[in-house]
C-alpha cells in the first residue's frame, strides 16, 4: 500500500504527502476520466457567430461538451473502457482544465472555482481512507459482481451502488 509506506504507521496523511503518492494521483485521475462528476459541461458562446469545420455556431449559443464520451474516446485513450490508472503514471495530463481530454471540472475562465480546494481535500481524504483501513466488498459480493455502469442525470451515479466494508489493517 503506497499510502502506508509513504506516510508511515504512526502518522496521519498530510497535504505534503500527496506529491509522494503518484499511484494514488493516477487512480483519482483515472476515476475522473472514467466516471466524471457530470456527463456534460455547458458553455455559452460569446462574441460573434462562428464556423468550425462546417459547423455554424451562432452568437450566444449554448454548447454542451460531452466529457463522458471524451473519457471513452479510443482516439484519445487506449483501452478506454478499462480502468487503468497506470496510463497517468508517466503523463502530464491533469484535471486542472488545461488538457481537453480530461476536464471533469471545466477549463479556462469557466473552470469550477472550488477545484483547488476540492482536489486537495479529495486526495488527503482518499489517502487517509486507504492508509487507515483495509477495504472489502460486502459479504456475498465478489469482484465479478461489481457493476460499474452508471445512470445518467445531472450528476453521474452508479446504477448499482458499491458498498465496501472498512476493517482495521
Amino acid at each position: 500500500m503506497e499510502a502506508r509506506t509513504v506516510v508511515g504507521a504512526n502518522n496521519q496523511v498530510e497535504e505534503s504527502d500527496i506529491s509522494k503518492l503518484p499511484y494514488l494521483q493516477a487512480v483519482i485521475k483515472e476515476a475522473f476520466r472514467y466516471h466524471p462528476p457530470g456527463p456534460f459541461l455547458m458553455r455559452r458562446k460569446d462574441g460573434d457567430d462562428l464556423e468550425i469545420k462546417n459547423y455554424f455556431i451562432p452568437k450566444y449559443a449554448v454548447i454542451l461538451i460531452n466529457i463522458w464520451a471524451i473519457g471513452r474516446d479510443p482516439s484519445i485513450w487506449p483501452n478506454p473502457h478499462s480502468f487503468e490508472p497506470e496510463r497517468f503514471l508517466n503523463s502530464e495530463v491533469d484535471t486542472k482544465g488545461y488538457d481537453f481530454e480530461l476536464t471533469p471540472f471545466g477549463g479556462g475562465r469557466r473552470i469550477c472555482p472550488g477545484v483547488p480546494l476540492a482536489q486537495r481535500m479529495l486526495y488527503v481524504t482518499v489517502a487517509s481512507l486507504i492508509r487507515n483501513f483495509d477495504w472489502k466488498l460486502e459479504p456475498g459480493i465478489t469482484p465479478q459482481d461489481v457493476d460499474l455502469n452508471e445512470k445518467f442525470g445531472l450528476s453521474l451515479q452508479k446504477a448499482v451502488p458499491l458498498k465496501a466494508v472498512p476493517t482495521k489493517p
